[in-house]
């Protein structure tokens, strides 16, 4: 009988061992080397790595549109005809502590061509801008910014006129590449907004802004085209600037709105605005189709447009483009 009592009682020796065991509680140590968190628990080993901080957001956005009649033997009349449009805009923002720096690219090239027109295929949309902003934070909207702002075609624009009584057409150059082309840079007061929905609003006041107007076309600065004196290439200014811009603004579901506007003034004509405004509307009908409608308004007293009757004169420059296609964000 004692046998037997002795060997239940290791019996429960043993359980008692195993229960206290199983409520034994590891903590782990932890040790930390060069900034990593390492924890130790028992022989094992454990790195947890830190979170890294993302300082640059970069992206963009691709839109191409295109439109085709093709007419044969058609009783109503008219014309074939190809219309291409096509965009590209690419973005690199950087913040860290108190610093920011966001650069912005933005090309567009659009093409029309008709048959039955002496010169078929022309240009009607030709634009490319460069704006880049590195500021520093004075308090929680307020930054002392710098802003270089460059903007030029890439291909020659003509005039296409028809002259009295012949029938055939004829096309003058008026721009070319660099011809003009417009540099800017400022120093100011930046006030500038992050709002929950992630739309921004940035206004730039510059007391400190030099203009450079740029004509290297021989033949449009001998003309003393775009306000340079004739025979130079580059004409210097020195003035104020307000420069004003609200992105991805939210006008309904899947409309947004994004626009800019720059004003300069000349020291020597103060008052007199040179106006550059730039809209664009978008409606995302699903991931890859969007409608766009692209407004720009541009005001330069120095810059005279020819008209039908073959005179000269101060006017307001304004693009209108309506979009439906393809438009991929990356």
């Amino acid at each position: 009988m004692s046998k037997y009592l002795l060997i239940f009682g290791l019996l429960l020796v043993c359980l008692g061992q195993t229960l206290q065991a199983q409520d034994r509680q590891y903590i782990p140590d932890t040790v930390l080397i060069n900034g990593d968190t390492l924890l130790m628990l028992g022989d094992s080993l454990f790195v947890e790595e830190p979170v890294k901080e993302i300082f640059w957001k970069t992206g963009g956005n691709y839109n191409l549109n295109i439109q085709q009649v093709t007419l044969s033997n058609w009783a109503a009349g008219g014309a074939s005809t190809f219309a291409m449009n096509s965009g590209l805009t690419l973005y690199a923002n950087y913040k860290k502590d108190n610093k920011v720096w966001d650069t912005q690219l933005t090309v567009s090239l659009g093409f029309n061509r008709q048959d039955d027109r002496d010169f078929k295929t022309r240009k009607t949309n030709d634009n490319f801008t460069f704006v880049s902003n590195y500021g520093r934070e004075l308090s929680e909207f307020f930054y002392l910014s710098t802003q270089l702002d460059a903007r030029t075609q890439l291909l020659a624009g003509y005039k296409f006129s028809r002259p009295a009584g012949s029938d055939v057409e004829i096309r003058t150059k008026i721009s070319d590449l660099l011809s003009p082309g417009y540099v800017q840079s400022s120093t100011g007061l930046n006030y500038r907004k992050t709002y929950k929905d992630k739309s921004k609003l940035s206004v730039i006041l510059s007391p400190f802004t030099g203009r450079f107007t740029i004509v290297l076309d021989d033949s449009l600065s001998r003309a003393g085209a775009f306000g340079v004196v004739p025979g130079e290439n580059v004409r210097a200014e020195a003035g104020v600037s307000l420069a004003a811009s609200v992105t991805d603004i939210q006008l309904m579901k899947n409309v947004t709105w994004k626009s800019d506007i720059n004003l300069f003034s000349n020291y020597e004509v103060f008052g007199n605005m040179v106006v550059n405004f730039k809209s664009v509307i978008r409606m995302q009908v699903n991931k890859f189709i969007s409608t766009r409608i692209e407004t720009v308004l541009i005001y330069d007293e120095e810059v005279f447009i020819k008209q039908d009757d073959g005179t000269s004169r101060q006017a307001v420059q304004l693009q209108n483009l309506i979009n439906f296609g393809i438009s991929l964000d990356f």
